[in-house]
């Protein structure tokens, strides 16, 4: 007995002339989102969800590639099991001419901090509060 075929999954990606310069100037405010971007920037390749240097749970990522997604920032296809990432730069480039790489550059350069906890040299990690901050 033979099972029956299943369609492939796919995933719904927004025309970039429909998306506004406000989606993705808000889907590239937050340091994790950024973070997707730069890694993808940098890598110059497709990534599988589970392959992202990220602060917060996968759940919470996977949050975060469907805001990137719905903005246009991110395509994303199924390769077998995987859900791949790829940085639509070129699209956003003919969209945004600049901002894409603009935010990049500054991201790397900005010196923002990582938005993980730092490591306590003793080993121990260490968040430091606002009011720890202002002493």
């Amino acid at each position: 007995m033979t099972r029956p075929r299943t369609a492939a999954r796919t995933v719904e990606h927004p025309d970039l002339s429909e998306v506004s310069l406000q989606q993705v100037l808000e889907a590239l405010v937050d340091p994790v989102r950024r973070g997707v971007v730069a890694q993808l920037a940098r890598e110059g390749e497709d990534k599988s969800c589970g392959t992202f240097d990220a602060s917060v749970s996968a759940s919470t990522l996977t949050h975060h590639f469907s805001v990137l997604r719905e903005a246009g920032l991110i395509r994303q296809h199924y390769k077998g099991t995987a859900k791949m990432n790829t940085l639509r730069a070129d699209e956003m480039e003919a969209r945004f001419p600049g901002l894409l790489s603009a935010v990049i550059a500054a991201s790397a350069g900005d010196g923002a901090p990582d938005p993980r906890p730092a490591p306590h040299p003793g080993g121990t990690v260490v968040a430091v509060t606002r009011e720890d901050a202002r002493a």
